[in-house]
């Protein structure tokens, strides 16, 4: 084991108080840790994901050290600068690998580092202790560190020095005799274990047989001692990424500072790269001793001059690493710490070594020295492995080991000691390397070397005797415990098994193997429950196995029964009892039920339950309960397995029963004369039911028989239609969801006076039609004298009003309507109140002659129609259902006239007498509408009309006056001016095309359709139409009416017009096509048009005369001959219809195409020309109607909005 010196502790954290204090956000990335010093001197590691606040100790940011390896990095974001520390993988100091750069030395008083606040610092995720130095106390060196270069972020508002890399500051004379008193307060706190040479510890596995085998192979595996050996030396190795932050030197300016720290780090670089290898003394075989000088100084360091003091002495840390597979292989660190000296221990035998040293100081690493190399001596073998038993017999034994180690040296013999138990003998042999024995007659022996352990080893014995038979410790619903006996005779030393065979009843498979072992009892598991099994046990040891024992017998115990099934209730339940019934449980466990217990609970709570019946019955009868009240019943069950479980709960609910007899109605109040209001209590027993009505029964005085006045749910009610003065009995009875329930005892109530009884119906006489007097009787006063009588009369029923109020019994009514009805009533009124009014009387006055005529006006023109005349035209199958118009009578010598019926006053109007007053008047029958004819046309009339029944003539209507109409005009002539095969232009009358504002007569011309009937095609003053979307070669009938505001005049006759065929449709421009001295001339072909063949004709044209037919026929081309070749020619054709009853039809020509004579020129010119040819080939076309109207209405539309923006250009603005 390797052991240093402790390290010296930080000094006590100062804070300076010339600036203010600062905190410092350190940020540990995840997967990397942060080690600190706190106060008490312990060292804490924190492992990210996590921020630690530190606190500037003289509120400046405290410079950054970067080791090698590592770049610095400044970002500045918000105002808030981050310093990023960053690995350079390209950077390796002394050709080694940035992996094997040991950790930094710890902070010195001159370097101090961050002081943790101590309010906001986070725990620590684990303590390190055990470590050199005492509990708690560790070297930053010796903590495991697997992580990359933490990312410390700093949050300031201060500058940062101009580059990444901090100087290191001198210390003054007070921080090194601060820190040389702490050093020495720590020392002698640590005492004997903080100093001398340290002590390596090495784990090792078996040495191989020779020393050339093991070298150039590392141990492998190994314990971890103080952090060190195994993994732990190797993450030794690993680069440390704690950030140390420096304190600036007070009283110096930044940039010399910065230059000379530079200069003293590259001075302490070189001074630590010059270190010497060590040297190895005291060789053993499992240790040696290193020793090593420290790094020297340089000549180009200074002088101290006489008189000064020099610069103090750097502490150096130093770090030997031992390689076990040459110079170049992996090394790993041994020792770390301040002395110049080092014990290797634990080292393999015959091995080869190499070793090397590096020193260190203040965070700066020198390069490791030239590893020395040597070889440990060889010593003693190993201790060697227990012997085993290969084979024996009952008089000899044969034991095989395996060879040690041995350290350098061959193995020549091995002694082998052994002690017999029984005699207590003990014998040493000695043998050569033969690894084979077989030793005489003996029962235990006890074998041991001088290194190896002792063992137990039995030689070979008999077959035991039989076992007695196995008893039963105690059985289970599903296991049986058996225990056995050792054979008898057997002696203690021998190993006995034992094989428990189990037989299961009625199985048919004999006996199973159940446990093979060496213990006495067992417990089979698994059983059938209620079942019997038999067991018997066979013992064996190494010789064989014994005969099996006697048999035993055993049987498992039963287990619970389930719960009963079918729970229910047996016929109807009672008010106060019911009757439950249920089945067996579906599983008895394995034996019979002996007890079933049934168990009631009142409520649907289940909370308490009370025995109500135990017995083997299945069924049982639970009395003395409460009507209408819930129950839950339960039942279970008891054998000789236990009790079963308790089934779900079933639940019943009692039937209520009546209510029980209330207290007699009371009185409230003093009781009026013709109602009483009562009021009662609910009764006592409501019979298991909340009582949901009340019925009270009234006796009238006089009567025994009593009828119920009220039926409902309130506690009083109020009993109306009483007589004053009377006595009346109540009763009363309560009803719930059973029925009602016995009637309380009858309470009497007297009513007190009240207005007189109604009256009998009126008398009524009439002694005109217009006049009627009314008398009636005194009716009983109910103790009160009539002060007085109220009549009402109206004309209807409900609509009666005071017509007389007085004391007087008849009253006399004029200004009556003759046969007319009235309703009339009296009410009698004394000091107790108003009595009822009688009953209504219906009265009739006398009948009279009928009143006057009112409303009278004359009927429309569509209202005049002939009575009993058909229409003229109908069509069945109009798409519109219209019907044609009916026979109307002529407004211009008829007046049509409707009045409103008069009252007739009670007798039937016979007739109506119309006067036209030089006329003779006009009787008409009881009608409400006439027509008077074989008047003047546009004639004046004064008109009056008189009603008449059986009684006389009534009053004559006011007199009022009507016109009749000058008569209609006659239809003109129709006539077809022009006409082609799909349109026909027709005219009529004399007059303009076009209509004039002042025309007063219209015309209606129609069109007879397909059907025979006329459809309207214009209605208008113009004379002429033009019909449209005809058919050729068809004819149309037509008729014609006119119209004004005389009315409508007859039809004319009607006129049949025919459409004339149509021509062929134009074609399209021939094709031509020159063939040498002739040319071919090809058009379209055009179908037949409804059955006639269409023929063509082909005109041609030579140079500038006129046109020549060269061919007709129904051919669709033909071959010119002989063409000029100096002549330009031009076709077009035409098609024409051939009629068989008719003319030939010739359709329109097409467009003309030309055919040029052929040139001979250039090529170019030559194209140029046919392409010209082409052009002129091609036919021109004609724009259609609609594109010619699309340009007409562009223009006008580019037109308005030209003139649109001159207007506001120059009119506006």
């Amino acid at each position: 084991m390797l052991t240093s010196p402790p390290p010296p502790p930080h000094p006590p954290n100062i804070v300076n108080g010339d600036g203010p204090q600062q905190v410092i956000l350190v940020q540990v990335n995840p997967g990397e840790a942060f080690t600190i010093q706190r106060d008490d001197g312990q060292f804490q590691c924190i492992t990210g994901p996590a921020q630690v606040p530190m606190m500037s100790p003289n509120g400046s940011v405290p410079q950054i050290y970067v080791p090698p390896g590592y770049v610095q990095q400044i970002i500045e974001e918000n105002g808030v600068r981050r310093v990023l520390v960053l690995p350079q993988t390209e950077f390796h100091p002394g050709g080694h690998s940035p992996l094997h750069h040991p950790p930094p030395p710890p902070p010195h008083a001159h370097l101090q580092a961050f002081i943790p606040h101590p309010h906001i610092m986070h725990p620590p995720p684990h303590l390190y202790s055990g470590m050199a130095g005492g509990t708690g106390d560790m070297n930053p060196q010796y903590i495991s560190q697997y992580h990359p270069a933490h990312t410390t972020i700093y949050s300031e508002q201060d500058t940062h020095p101009p580059h990444g890399r901090a100087a290191f500051a001198h210390r003054d004379e007070r921080a090194s005799k601060t820190y040389e008193r702490l050093q020495k307060k720590l020392k002698e706190r640590q005492g004997v274990g903080g100093g001398g040479c340290g002590v390596l510890a090495l784990s090792k596995d078996s040495p191989p047989p020779s020393p050339q085998k093991s070298r150039g192979t590392p141990p492998s595996g190994g314990d971890l001692q103080n952090g060190l050996g195994g993994k732990g030396a190797e993450e030794q190795a690993q680069p440390s990424t704690a950030v140390t932050a420096l304190v600036k030197s007070p009283g110096r300016g930044k940039e010399t500072e910065s230059g000379e720290l530079d200069e003293e780090a590259k001075a302490l670089q070189e001074r630590l790269n010059s270190i010497c290898k060590p040297v190895v003394t005291d060789i053993q075989a499992r240790g040696a001793s290193l020793s090593w000088v420290a790094p020297s100084r340089t000549e180009g360091d200074d002088e101290p001059k006489e008189g000064e003091e020099g610069p103090a002495e750097p502490s150096f840390t130093y770090e030997v690493s031992v390689s076990y597979s040459g110079k170049d292989g992996k090394y790993k660190s041994a020792y770390s710490g301040v002395e110049l000296s080092a014990t290797l221990q634990d080292l393999r035998p015959a091995t080869d070594y190499h070793v090397r040293v590096q020193a260190m100081c203040n965070c700066l690493q020198g390069i490791p020295s030239e590893p020395v190399s040597f070889t440990t001596l060889s010593c003693e073998p190993d201790k060697p492995s227990p012997p085993r038993k290969a084979s024996g017999t009952k008089s000899s034994l044969v034991l095989q080991w395996k060879a040690p180690c041995d350290n350098g040296s061959k193995i020549q013999n091995y002694i082998l000691q052994w002690d017999e138990v029984r005699y207590f003998v003990i014998a040493v042999l000695c043998f050569h390397i033969s690894q084979k024995y077989i030793f005489c007659p003996t029962i235990i022996y006890s074998f041991r070397s001088e290194f190896s352990e002792g063992v137990h080893i039995m030689t070979s014995c008999s077959v035991p005797a039989p076992p007695l038979s196995p008893e039963l410790i105690q059985s289970g619903v599903t296991w049986l415990c058996v225990r056995w006996h050792r054979p008898a005779g057997s002696p203690k030393e021998d190993e006995i098994s034992y094989v428990l065979e189990m037989e299961e009843e009625g199985s048919g498979y004999g006996f199973q193997a159940s446990y093979d072992g060496d213990e006495l009892s067992h417990t089979a598991r698994n059983l059938h429950r209620s079942t019997t099994y038999r067991f018997r046990v066979v013992a064996y040891n190494a010789e064989g196995k014994s005969n099996p024992s006697g048999v035993s017998e055993f049987t498992t115990a039963p287990d619970r029964p389930g719960c009963p099934c079918r729970l229910a209730v047996k016929g109807k339940p009672h008010p106060t009892s019911f009757r439950l019934t249920w089945d067996p449980p579906k599983d008895n466990g394995g034996s019979d039920v002996t007890k079933y217990v049934a168990e009631l609970s009142e409520g649907l709570s289940g909370s308490s339950w009370n025995q109500v019946y135990s017995g083997s019955a299945m069924e049982c009868v639970c009395d003395g309960l409460s009507p209408g009240c819930s129950y839950q019943a339960r039942v279970h069950c008891f054998s000789a397995g236990g009790e079963s479980p308790l089934m779900e709960p079933l639940q019943v609910q009692t039937p209520p029963v009546p209510p029980g007899p209330c207290q007699p109605p009371r009185v409230v109040g003093k009781p009026k004369s013709r109602e009483v209001q009562l009021r009662w209590a609910p009764p006592l027993v409501d019979g298991g039911s909340a009582v949901s009505s009340y019925s009270v029964e009234m006796f009238a005085p006089q009567m025994d028989e009593g009828r119920e006045v009220y039926q409902g749910s309130e506690l009083d009610c109020t009993v109306g239609s009483l007589l004053p003065g009377r006595t009346y009995g109540f009763r009363l009875r309560a009803a719930n969801k059973a029925g009602y329930g016995p009637f309380s005892e009858r309470s009497e109530v007297t009513t007190g006076p009240g207005a007189p009884e109604a009256c009998r119906p009126p008398h009524v006489t009439c002694k005109s039609p217009t006049c009627a007097v009314i008398s009636w009787e005194t009716p009983p006063c109910n103790g009160a004298a009539v002060s007085e009588y109220r009549l009402e009369w109206g004309a209807a029923e409900g609509s009666m009003q005071t017509c007389y109020t007085g004391a007087a019994l008849s009253h006399e009514m004029r200004g009556l309507l003759p046969a007319t009805n009235y309703f009339c009533r009296v009410q009698a009124v004394n000091v107790a109140g108003v009595g009822p009014f009688s009953d209504a009387v219906l009265c009739q006055t006398p009948c009279s002659v009928p009143g006057p005529v009112s409303n009278v006006h004359a009927l429309r023109e569509s209202e005049m129609r002939v009575e009993g005349s058909r229409t003229t035209e109908r069509d069945e199958e109009d798409e519109e259902g219209e019907e044609a118009r009916p026979l109307l009578y002529s407004p211009s010598t008829c007046l049509g006239l409707r009045w409103e019926a008069p009252c007739d006053h009670g007798s039937e109007i016979t007739s109506y007498l119309i006067d036209l007053g030089e006329r003779q008047p006009i009787l008409t029958g009881p009608v409400t509408k006439y027509i008077i004819q074989n008047l003047q046309p546009d004639t004046t009339y004064r008109i009056r009309i008189q009603a008449l029944n059986s009684l006389g003539a009534g009053p004559c209507s006011h007199t009022f006056k009507l016109k009749t109409k000058p008569l209609p005009p006659l239809p003109p002539r129709l006539e077809c001016t022009a006409s082609s095969h799909q349109t026909l232009r027709l005219k009529w009358g004399e007059g303009p095309a076009k209509a004039q504002p002042t025309d007063s007569l219209l015309y209606h011309l129609q069109m007879e359709d397909k059907s025979g009937r006329f459809i309207s095609l214009y209605k208008g003053p113009c004379h002429t139409h033009k019909v449209q979307r005809l058919n050729e070669s068809t004819s149309y009938t037509f008729r014609i009416q006119a119209f004004n505001e005389a009315g409508e005049g007859p039809f004319s006759t009607v006129y049949t017009f025919t459409t004339p065929r149509s021509p062929p449709a134009p074609l399209k421009a021939p094709r031509v096509e020159r063939v040498d001295e002739s040319c071919e001339v090809s058009w379209e072909t055009l179908p037949p048009m409804k059955g006639d063949p269409a023929i063509y004709c082909l005109q041609s044209m030579q140079g500038n005369s006129e046109f020549k037919q060269i061919y007709k026929g129904s051919a669709t081309s033909y071959q010119l001959p002989n063409l000029s070749s100096s002549t330009e020619y031009r076709f077009r054709v035409c098609a024409i219809r051939q009629c068989q009853d008719a003319p030939e039809i010739i359709g329109p020509y097409s467009s003309t195409i030309i055919l040029l004579p052929p040139r001979v020129d250039s090529p170019g010119v030559s194209g140029t020309t046919g392409s010209k040819a082409a052009e002129a080939q091609k036919p021109k076309r004609s724009m259609t109607d609609e594109q010619f109207s699309f340009l007409i209405i562009a223009l006008l539309a580019v037109t308005s909005i030209l003139i649109a923006v001159a207007i506001q250009y120059f009119v506006i603005e």
